[in-house]
């Protein structure tokens, strides 16, 4: 803890970022009164040092999250801190002043609550802020490819912006397990896609998406689907039939209908939906695996500190109106005590 931070006191008030509507993130707003949380059974409370920026915070501010939280409230879900009180029944807690990366409800303030049971200590030798991603763009990357994926060495692996944090991820991790990896990215990022491995970098918007795909690879045996409406009708067209797979986790330009007709006589491939927060509630045996992977994917050196772009927790509404409109590259984070 650094010298001019402040100790924690039960009862006092923590700056905080807080949704005050689902009007998008203009209606963010800064305040310095919200009662710090107390944790309850199975919980941390942590002393947040870093919050990551995600694109799902964009869409809880819209209301369009489903499941997400209803305004007023106090925005971002994902951290890395210091963990300052435990609750009770966590069954082996880790000792008061680990560092450790997760998710948990209220990111974007100086304290939060993070489910013990997700959550992994911070890396020796790593900030909190380089450990951003770990429990949530790795994790989701990771499990769209193996687990759900089924990827294998020698397939052909579509990834859409892949200059964002699940991106990046995904792209360094199917070239590791010796997938051929199809990118996309607008136009000026794509020198920081090829510099991760990408074979081919494409224009997601591009009228010819489709056909300049299966003409640099006669058919792609796996998807990875985060921009929804826009691209959904050329991953179901690029994907080779039966044997190819679709691991859905985003729908940044709205979701996309797909119908029975469709997957019989149309697109015979095998679709699969990712939640990643879901997965560790309906799997959590699968989910701890991810984590261990995870954990191995850092000591052989794969998984690298990252490089977030750290901002101001007043500069938060700026960061997701860039992320919004896609004028963000990389990871993202807000930094309470700023």
């Amino acid at each position: 803890m650094g010298i001019n931070e402040p100790q924690h006191n039960p009862g006092q008030t923590v700056r905080a970022l807080v949704q005050q509507t689902h009007q998008g993130p203009k209606d963010l707003t800064l305040t310095t009164d919200r009662p710090c949380p107390t944790p309850g059974p199975g919980e941390y409370l942590v002393r947040v040092v870093a919050a990551g920026v995600n694109f799902a915070d964009v869409m809880q501010t819209h209301g369009t999250y489903d499941g997400g939280p209803q305004a007023p409230y106090v925005a971002g879900f994902e951290a890395a801190g210091e963990i300052v009180a435990a609750g009770p029944g966590i069954e082996t807690p880790l000792p008061v002043g680990t560092h450790i990366v997760g998710t948990g409800s209220g990111a974007f303030a100086q304290y939060m609550l993070m489910p013990a049971a997700g959550v992994l200590p911070v890396p020796a030798g790593w900030s909190d802020a380089q450990a951003l991603g770990l429990v949530l763009n790795w994790a989701t990357a990771l499990a769209a490819l193996k687990p759900l994926g089924e990827i294998k060495t020698g397939e052909v692996v579509l990834v859409y912006a892949a200059a964002g944090g699940v991106g990046q991820a995904a792209v360094r991790l199917a070239r590791h397990y010796g997938a051929r990896v199809i990118a996309t990215a607008s136009p000026a990022k794509h020198a920081t896609v090829r510099a991760l491995g990408a074979d081919e970098v494409l224009d997601s918007t591009r009228p010819d998406l489709a056909a300049e795909i299966l003409r640099l690879t006669g058919g792609v045996d796996l998807v990875l689907e985060s921009v929804g409406q826009a691209t959904f009708e050329t991953s179901l067209s690029v994907t080779t039939p039966v044997t190819g797979r679709i691991v859905v986790f985003g729908a940044a330009s709205g979701h996309a209908t797909l119908t029975t007709r469709d997957l019989i006589f149309r697109h015979r491939v095998q679709i699969k939906g990712l939640h990643i927060s879901a997965l560790a509630v309906a799997a959590p045996g699968l989910y701890q695996s991810l984590l261990v992977e995870l954990e191995s994917l850092i000591a052989e050196g794969v998984y690298a500190p990252g490089a977030p772009q750290v901002h101001a927790l007043a500069e938060g509404p700026e960061v997701l109106r860039q992320l919004e409109t896609g004028r963000t590259s990389g990871k993202h984070a807000l930094d309470p005590w700023r």
